[in-house]
């Protein structure tokens, strides 16, 4: 394959180097002239470990070379890679004034020299970034079917990227409707390559990249608070990190509820405070009870604009297969939407008011005082003839929902059940995700 790959720093010199170790055509391009000559002496223009021998072999080979001219780099082309920089502005606003200089020289290109080409980003770019480009230069390019537009986020380590490029753990195509790329295009990101919209590729990249800074703080506020303990925080990570069910797991990683039950809550407040007992400051921290508060309150906001006067609750408690009203979300729920004149049904099969007991007991008097008048131990009788069903938790069989759903009904699911969406569309039932 020929490939022009626009931008010759860091993600771009590296993509240069193992796309042609594979075999393809590669002319790069850049505006500085140093770049520029560096690649065409067969150097790399980055420090990575093992990217000077890489370039210096595909330049032997003659599969690699490098022009200040993107219209000769494109007419020579069938797909361009646009790799360069998106610095943050003085405000912390992306920049994108080179992806966008990029995208109308090869526009230009295009229109001079008019042929099938693919132009795929690796720049980061925020979610909609890639379809304000379509609309501000391409239109015309892609309405006659010539023009392949593919976001195409890169996940490479700095000290490992070659390592990163030639066994990805991740690869992730963006196309404008999440539908396959052209056949002649899937080779340039192998078998792995998952297809998704633009914009989940473009949030995906930030989602991974606000993952690892949150490791990263978390770990080192841990560490602060450990050695003011004389605690050897090393060993504290170590031991956390030997959970991989949990810890090191997608188990936690799922847009739904808000946390609660009778630990987490609890104890992140008493690790906040122990903090400030102790003269730190500790922002990730202190901060995981507001987050989870407003979480909370975004759930109320959209329960309160999708209601009718009738709601009703799918698992009380604050996970399924448990009796544990402790923080539950749900029952602050409840007890909002009681409070507001609402008409509140709860279908919860785990949940034995004869076997409540202690603090789970004290929650319902205090919150819930009238909660036997308000728990259905039907099905049908809780879902009544219709309302808002808020799916907290999978506490009933799809088989049963499917005897009881209504046109009537709108579904909301907060936890994020694939066969709940299912059933819905072949119910007719209005069906909304909290967080999707």
């Amino acid at each position: 394959m020929k490939i022009s790959i626009f931008g010759l720093g860091y993600v771009g010199a590296v993509t240069a180097g193992c796309l042609a170790e594979q075999g393809h055509q590669i002319i790069g391009v850049d505006v500085h002239e140093q770049k520029v000559a560096e690649l065409n002496r067969g150097e790399a223009p980055v420090l990575e470990p093992g990217l000077d021998a890489l370039i210096w072999q595909a330049h032997g080979k003659g599969l690699l070379r490098a022009t200040l001219d993107a219209a000769e780099a494109v007419a020579q082309s069938d797909v361009s890679l646009v790799c360069v920089g998106t610095p943050s502005d003085h405000n912390g606003a992306l920049d994108l004034s080179s992806v966008q200089q990029v995208t109308s020289q090869i526009a230009a290109a295009l229109r001079a020299r008019p042929k099938p080409h693919a132009l795929v980003y690796r720049s980061t770019m925020l979610p909609g970034s890639t379809e304000r480009l379509v609309a501000q230069f391409l239109t015309d390019l892609q309405a006659d079917g010539q023009l392949t537009v593919v976001y195409y986020p890169e996940f490479l380590r700095e000290g490992s990227a070659l390592a990163d490029f030639r066994d990805p753990s991740l690869v992730v195509v963006g196309t404008a409707d999440g539908q396959p790329v052209a056949p002649n295009l899937a080779p340039l990101f192998g078998p792995q390559a998952q297809v998704v919209n633009w914009r989940t590729a473009e949030l995906l990249k930030y989602a991974c990249n606000a993952f690892h800074a949150t490791k990263v703080a978390f770990a080192n506020e841990i560490g602060r608070l450990a050695k003011r303990l004389d605690v050897d925080a090393q060993l504290v990570m170590r031991l956390l990190c030997q959970d991989t069910r949990l810890n090191l797991s997608s188990y936690y990683l799922r847009p739904g509820n808000p946390f609660g039950g009778s630990c987490l809550p609890k104890d992140v407040a008493a690790l906040s405070q122990l903090a400030r007992e102790s003269a730190l400051r500790l922002p990730v921290l202190e901060n995981l009870l507001p987050s989870n508060r407003e979480h909370l309150a975004s759930l109320l906001h959209l329960i309160t604009q999708r209601a009718s006067k009738e709601v009703v609750i799918l698992g009380l408690c604050f996970k399924a297969d448990t009796d544990d009203l402790r923080d539950s979300p749900m029952v602050e729920v409840a007890q909002y939407l009681l409070g507001r004149g609402y008409t509140v049904r709860i279908y919860d099969p785990q949940l034995n008011l004869n076997r409540v007991v202690g603090r789970n007991k004290r929650v319902i008097d205090e919150r819930l005082p009238h909660l036997a008048s308000l728990l259905h131990t039907d099905l049908g009788s809780a879902l009544g003839q219709g309302g808002l069903v808020l799916a907290a938790q999978k506490c009933v069989a799809i088989t049963e929902l499917a005897r009881y759903l209504t046109p009537q009904h709108t579904l909301l699911d907060i936890n994020g059940w694939p066969e709940l969406k299912r059933l819905a569309v072949r119910l007719a039932v209005r069906y909304e995700g909290f967080c999707w």
